[in-house]
């Protein structure tokens, strides 16, 4: 994990379990026969049977449940919004409060790599048929582990130089842990998918070159572009002006050595513009702010990056949007803001403005449509969810690549 990119303000959310400590918070459960937890996930993990697992003191129990429902179980332990899902729906929130799932979860796949447990395990039998995917994000790799599971030749290609789409390029290293992350796609890679970096599939014309050499391909390619505030509020072409998955992957690549000035201001209620305050503050600016356009009771960010933030010494502005930019020698140097009441307006000086109001599809796939022999899913479709739903739409259009390939004829060897 990066040196600089060091969260020194969340050691409640990030301690981890021992196995005493894991199995105390397993006891708890209630050991629901219906689990809602259960039914809440997604991507069918299963935490009410995982937890019991760990209660028993069966840990590999456990992280097979995981691993077999979840490839990107790791992942997701780290970066699912489990108050909204898993933990939310836990019968003992009437009680008390929660069973801490994810923390669980981020045990269990940690016992899995300590005692290199080997669940997922390449098919001696293979299919003569071959399965490409564009995108190595969530939706993707999990489409690509499905298939490969079950014997399909599968490759993925990536347009950047490594593997993980969001996971790599668009979330602050403080909130997840890259080597789970990586252990994840190791796991994915010894059973046999096969990965080729900076590789970029030029659309429509690039799926069909595509479907030449494959028999179905698979469109899993994100939001890889920010969205952008009217330009008749913003001059992007001032320096200091920066979309938010531009600034973290820079920040990230360059282990936080951009210059990024003393002031910076980030535009967003999300927990895009969350990572985004996060990141400038850990890079060493002195001040912050985020200015978002609703209440921060509206803001879609989840509630504890919200407090993280505030703790970093982060200031929370609302309800203003962004008015104008102000700059000196096309460099940025301030900016104008109006409030949602028409009346009330807000300068704020500012060296770097990070505009976070969402992302959205690259313009080579903003026409795509669904055909014969191509399928897609995660955020292409779903406009930009969680990313355990990401894995849930991969394991589905997983399921009907299979259907599709299996009117096919197929030749088994092995």
């Amino acid at each position: 994990m990066s040196k600089v990119l060091e969260l020194k303000y969340k050691e409640s959310l990030t301690e981890k379990f021992n196995t005493r400590t894991a199995m105390e918070e397993a006891s708890r459960c209630l050991l629901c026969h219906d689990a809602p937890c259960s039914k809440s996930c997604p991507a069918e993990t299963d935490p009410g049977s995982f937890i019991q697992s760990i209660r028993f003191k069966n840990v590999k129990g456990a992280a097979e449940t995981i691993r077999t429902n979840n490839v990107l179980g790791g992942s997701c332990s780290l970066i699912c919004p489990h108050d909204k899902l898993c933990e939310g729906a836990c019968s003992r929130t009437g009680i008390d409060k929660p069973i801490k799932i994810g923390k669980l979860q981020e045990f269990a796949v940690e016992q899995e790599k300590l005692f290199d447990m080997a669940i997922l395990k390449s098919p001696e039998e293979k299919k003569d048929q071959k399965v490409a995917c564009i995108g190595s994000g969530p939706a993707s790799l999990t489409c690509a582990a499905e298939l490969a599971l079950k014997g399909y030749d599968v490759t993925v290609f990536e347009a950047e130089d490594k593997i993980g789409g969001i996971l790599t390029y668009g979330i602050n290293p403080s909130r997840i842990n890259r080597e789970l992350v990586d252990y994840d796609i190791e796991k994915i890679k010894s059973i046999g998918v096969n990965f080729v970096m900076n590789k970029k599939i030029d659309g429509k014309k690039g799926i069909e070159e595509l479907k030449g050499d494959f028999d179905a391909v698979h469109v899993g390619v994100g939001l890889s572009e920010s969205k952008k505030v009217d330009e008749s509020n913003i001059d992007y072409n001032v320096t200091g002006v920066r979309s938010a998955l531009e600034f973290l992957k820079d920040a990230r690549e360059s282990d936080g050595k951009i210059d990024i000035g003393d002031y910076v201001v980030v535009i967003g209620g999300g927990d895009v513009a969350m990572d985004c305050a996060m990141t400038a503050k850990q890079i060493g600016a002195k001040n912050v702010s985020i200015v978002y356009r609703r209440s921060i009771a509206e803001a879609p960010a989840n509630i504890d990056e919200l407090d993280i933030v505030q703790k970093m010494g982060v200031s929370i502005i609302t309800p203003f949007r962004p008015e104008k930019t102000i700059s000196e020698g096309g460099k940025l140097v301030g900016l104008n803001f109006k409030s949602r009441d028409e009346y009330s307006e807000l300068n704020i000086k500012a060296d770097t403005l990070v505009v976070a109001i969402g992302q959205e599809v690259s313009s080579e796939f903003k026409d795509f449509e669904v055909e014969d022999g191509v399928f897609a899913s995660g955020d292409l479709i779903n406009s930009g969810d969680t990313v355990v739903q990401a894995v849930a739409e991969g394991k589905v259009a997983a399921s009907e690549i299979e259907k599709y390939l299996s009117k096919k004829e197929v030749k088994v060897y092995g």
